[in-house]
């Protein structure tokens, strides 16, 4: 520790090997030692005692839509990237949609890497997106840093991302499996959709329905199918449906190589709680019933379900209509998803630590960030320092994110998020930001 530039000391340190009384040593951004709570600080290293606030590793969501640019007025790096640091968030990595371009070919990489340079408040990343036409630009992406590959099975929303059907998934992830990448689906069958009742208007039983869970149950076992015969590694974006779990869990046991995402969302609100009218609640595939969500819990848990990201896709309030048919669907959570998941995990019986391993640990070695996501020596010193025992109500007015929509508005929630660090440097706190100075990532970086 002799040539540490910092020390954050706290009774509770979140280690790999478990919650302890440390001193974290931090030089030109790196831990360098994980060492006893009282060790000796070395002269003109800066010691901050963060008391009995918990120390964790800053979180890795690897899921958000910054919709940055083209759709800026939905949201930006600068705004997006301020409410992920407010909520313990070091690193992101981007969605390819809905941005204009969508990141779906090296050129339009480089178009959201330049708009996004200045404006990173946290680290980010960035998916490219597999479209039906663009196999011949899934290399030269991969190539040009990406972290994988997003595609839909049903239509996105958007029109300048369609969807593939079977023979077009078949072709992106043979394309993909021969440089061994990762494709991220969103898993809805658009035959199970079509054919779901379709009424529309205000009731939140209406919606439900029309996004039943077979529809993902389907796409699911198809994709595991497709995994299967070309051994390639796919990932299950948003699991709503606990019927698919079985699915998943026996595809894992037989080597497939499947992992699967969910949701603070699907982990916190219920079909039964949503009103009328609230498309605040929107998203897709839905929040389902209490009972499924007990099994998503389940699912955490017993590891068949592998972290917990926000899938953060925003829009400007008027997209938010009364009508669950027509408006935009999407929840922003990138602020809340620490507090509101430690919150349910809490009255379920569930550590700091667990949450620690869904947010920050398994979505940073899903997408190979091997610097983020644990305190432990040669990490990035980013940190999230939190007091879990202290409650807020959610004010949506609070909120760091350009349009100040949230289906938590009003929810008092458990866990402070005092202070978060970047790289040893501390980028909030109490609400104060310094300028940005999150760096762009790429897969080997």
């Amino acid at each position: 520790m002799s040539d540490a530039e910092l020390v954050l000391r706290s009774t509770r340190v979140i280690t790999p090997e478990g919650t302890r009384a440390a001193s974290v040593a931090v030089s030109a951004g790196t831990i360098t030692a994980v060492l006893p709570y009282d060790a000796a600080v070395p002269s003109g290293a800066r010691l901050v005692d963060l008391g009995d606030d918990v120390l964790l590793p800053g979180l890795v969501d690897t899921h958000v839509h910054v919709n940055d640019p083209g759709r800026t007025e939905w949201e930006g790096f600068w705004t997006a990237t301020r409410a992920a640091a407010a909520g313990g968030i070091t690193t992101l990595v981007d969605m390819p949609l809905n941005s204009l371009p969508p990141t779906t070919t090296a050129d339009h990489l480089s178009v959201k890497r330049r708009v996004a340079a200045d404006k990173a408040h946290i680290d980010v990343g960035f998916w490219g997106g597999a479209l039906p036409d663009n196999v011949k630009d899934l290399r030269p992406l991969h190539e040009a840093g990406v972290f994988g590959f997003k595609a839909f099975l049903s239509p996105s929303g958007v029109d300048e991302f369609p969807h593939l059907d079977q023979d077009r998934l078949a072709r992106s992830l043979a394309e993909i499996a021969g440089f061994d990448g990762l494709l991220i689906v969103h898993a809805e069958d658009p035959h199970h959709l079509a054919s779901a009742p379709q009424q529309g208007g205000p009731r939140y039983a209406d919606f439900l329905a029309s996004r039943p869970r077979d529809a993902e149950d389907t796409a699911v076992a198809g994709l595991i199918a497709q995994a299967r015969r070309l051994h390639a590694r796919v990932h299950v974006l948003h699991l709503s449906s606990s019927d698919a779990l079985p699915l998943i869990a026996a595809a894992k046991a037989d080597g497939v190589r499947v992992t699967a995402e969910t949701c603070p969302h699907y982990l916190t609100l219920t079909a039964e709680e949503v009103p009328d009218g609230a498309s605040e609640f929107k998203c897709c595939p839905p929040i389902r019933e209490a009972a499924n969500q007990d099994l998503l819990w389940q699912a955490l848990a017993d590891g068949t379900i592998d972290c917990v990201v926000t899938d953060h896709s925003p829009s400007t309030a008027d997209l938010k209509t009364g009508d669950f048919a027509t408006a935009w669907g999407g929840i922003s959570g990138l602020q809340l998803s620490l507090a509101a998941v430690w919150t349910e995990a809490r009255r379920r019986g569930h550590g700091l630590e667990d949450v620690v391993r869904w947010m920050s640990t398994r979505t940073a070695a899903l997408v190979g960030l091997d610097r983020k996501g644990a305190i432990e020596a040669g990490r990035d010193a980013d940190f999230a320092v939190l007091a879990p025992d202290e409650t807020f109500t959610v004010d949506p007015a609070a909120l760091q994110h350009r349009n100040r929509v949230t289906a938590y508005a009003g929810k008092t929630l458990h866990g402070v998020v005092k202070s978060t660090w970047l790289r040893g440097e501390r980028i909030v706190a109490d609400g104060e930001f310094t300028a940005p100075k999150g760096r762009l990532l790429t897969r080997d970086h």
